[in-house]
């Protein structure tokens, strides 16, 4: 897969970790040459500085130039913008070789004399190298976090697709059943129902947040109690102040409670509470739900790992390593807890 229709192909350099990246290679050539052993060529403090400052110089360079030129380059077909980029690169540093060195022997005699066409034409070389490989390795890493994307964006529209056919059948049964026996109740249930679909399908694409998140879970909640009655009970504990309008991925909280109820309460003769906590500290959104279930080895109980795998995938595209979903049960409970990083929001691609 390529890049999206109208977006550059080429590698973005102009970021600021892909720009350290680049000149820690250059620092870590260097570092390289300094190593290798070389009885003919003597490395002391005052060498090695000039040495980097010459390689990092020439990496913000080629980086610099490489993030001009990236939309005009992203026009060409990509096997002639990549060469043509990696030419470019090699101009670079052939150009700024040879105004070092024509600079360092204005100065008088160093000792250790390298010939102008040497050095040019090695740095021009190691330039060339190295930025292919980081160019290819960057391409490749753009690749795979489009592929992640889509296929992030792929899973939240298999959840949107699969509270269709589920929750819409029961909840038209349900308020069938509610039309002669309550029709307000029942013309509430319909209300409900359409402000969860509005809700949850007619934004299409696009972030959620936890306000909006925690309302459709509201709506969802409320047709479940109508279906299931006294069995099925909600607390709710918001600890503010909360970051109501921090944007995260959409259905990420009503699937889990969808599990609590269909795999929980609505296993139980007795139902139960389903507990649902939300509170911000140590720079992190912790959100829990909490409720009585089987043992998951109960006959006829199946696992909601699916829907709880989906999730996690697209927590950790959005959010980075620092987003974490722990779930499990024990003593009669099941409880699934979330953990969103508040400072980073969205994780940039």
């Amino acid at each position: 897969m390529g890049a999206p229709a109208g977006e550059p192909w080429l590698p973005d350099l102009c970021r600021l970790p892909r720009l350290a990246a680049m000149l820690g290679l250059a620092q870590l050539v260097v570092v390289v040459v300094v190593l290798v052993p070389d009885a003919g060529s003597r490395w002391d403090l005052s060498r090695v500085l000039s040495t980097s400052g010459f390689a990092l110089w020439l990496a913000l360079s080629v980086s610099v130039l490489l993030c001009v030129c990236r939309r005009a380059l992203s026009r060409l077909p990509r096997h002639a913008g990549a060469l043509l980029a990696v030419a470019l690169a090699a101009a670079v540093a052939a150009a700024v070789a040879g105004a070092v060195h024509v600079l360092f022997t204005s100065l008088g005699p160093t000792g250790e004399g390298v010939s102008a066409l040497r050095f040019v034409a090695g740095s021009a070389g190691v330039t060339t190298l190295i930025t292919a490989l980081a160019l290819r390795y960057f391409y490749a890493v753009d690749r795979w976090q489009a592929q992640v994307a889509a296929h992030a964006r792929a899973e939240a529209d298999a959840l949107q697709a699969r509270i269709r056919p589920h929750f819409l059948f029961n909840s038209m049964n349900m308020i069938a059943t509610l039309l002669r026996r309550d029709p307000e109740v029942a013309e509430r249930a319909v209300l409900d129902l359409s402000d969860l679909f509005r809700a949850a399908l007619g934004a299409g694409e696009g972030d959620s947040s936890l306000a909006e998140e925690v309302r459709l879970s509201e709506h969802y909640l409320g047709i479940e109690q109508l279906r299931l009655g006294e069995r099925l009970r909600v607390e709710w504990q918001r600890d503010e102040p909360l970051p109501w309008t921090m944007p995260m991925p959409r259905l990420i909280l009503q699937p889990l409670l969808e599990n609590a109820v269909l795999h929980g309460i609505s296993r139980l003769p007795e139902g139960g509470t389903v507990r649902i906590s939300i509170r911000a500290d140590g720079g992190l959104l912790r959100i829990a739900v909490r409720n009585p279930s089987l043992p998951p080895e109960s006959p006829g109980v199946h696992g909601a790992g699916h829907a709880q795998r989906s999730i996690a995938h697209r927590l950790g595209y959005a959010f980075g390593p620092r987003a974490r979903m722990v779930a499990g049960w024990n003593g009669g409970y099941y409880a699934c807890e979330l953990e969103l990083p508040l400072e980073s929001g969205r994780r940039q691609g």
